[in-house]
């Protein structure tokens, strides 16, 4: 399950955004006693998702196979680490990922993060030794994080269907497909597999670990594998729109049911 909520993480790791998201469904989470009681009572498909029953396969197969057996008890392991050094190898993980944040910034027209960016790398690389330590966050020079999915999401290119692929969890095409393009980015572009798959590890693991907090929350929907899929679309909406993403039509229906009813109960009176 580390990567299963995009990547998501807790504590100083965990983006704002997929709190957010996880609040957004809490609808889909204990309302009803079991979800065998539920199931003909709500609906949890979704237009976005046209490849449900496969990836509903894929989660059974990730949740129940995965990471019980191999990514829960590796990170288990890797939490003896100590906290400082596991933040370390982390902070080197997102320094690698700097220069392809320069690249999407630029090609997105933000000249600013762009500048942010690569100021980061420089800094963090030199001064943070290679990126263990996050130094230009001392500095304030904060992270404007940008893919190249993003980037092709704000030029319009459509997210694709959602899939939820094995061992790496949830995505829609553009975004995953991007992450290939950012790996030919310097300097990823020169890191041999065995450096790629460690720092693939690194991730995942410690990601893994942070999720721990959040599975209880998991454990109570109704439907774990809609809540997963809705927490991941609210995280990457965001990431796309920087934060603001449109309003869903969903919660139009809501206003107007809010509407009906106060018209009703003033007719009733």
């Amino acid at each position: 399950m580390s990567q299963w909520i995009d990547g998501a993480l807790t504590g100083k790791y965990l983006p704002r955004a997929l709190l957010c998201a996880l609040v957004a469904v809490f609808a889909l989470t204990g309302c009803a006693s079991t979800p065998d009681e539920t199931e003909n009572e709500f609906d949890f498909s979704d237009e976005r998702d046209p490849f449900e029953d496969f990836n509903r396969v894929m989660w059974d197969f990730n949740r129940d196979v995965l990471d019980p057996y191999v990514a829960l008890p590796l990170a288990n392991a890797y939490e003896n680490i100590p906290r400082p050094a596991r933040r370390g190898l982390y902070n080197m993980t997102e320094n690698l990922l700097e220069p392809a944040s320069v690249v999407n910034n630029s090609l997105q027209g933000k000249g600013k993060p762009a500048a942010q960016s690569f100021g980061r790398f420089l800094i963090n690389t030199t001064f943070g030794v290679f990126g263990f330590f996050d130094v230009a966050s001392k500095m304030g020079v904060g992270q404007e994080k940008e893919a190249f999915g993003e980037t092709l999401a704000v030029y319009g290119v459509p997210d694709g269907p959602y899939i939820m692929l094995p061992g790496l969890g949830p995505t829609v095409v553009i975004d995953r497909g991007g992450d290939f393009v950012d790996d030919y980015i310097w300097p990823m572009s020169f890191m041999s597999w065995p450096l790629t798959i460690t720092r693939y590890a690194i991730r995942g693991l410690e990601q893994r670990i942070e999720l721990k907090n959040l599975e209880p929350m998991l454990e109570n929907a109704i439907d774990e594998y809609a809540f997963v899929r809705e927490a991941y679309f609210s995280t990457w909406l965001d990431k796309v729109y920087d934060g603001n993403p449109p309003e869903r039509d969903d919660w139009d229906a809501w206003d107007d049911w809010g509407d009906w009813d106060e018209d009703e109960w003033d007719d009733e009176e």
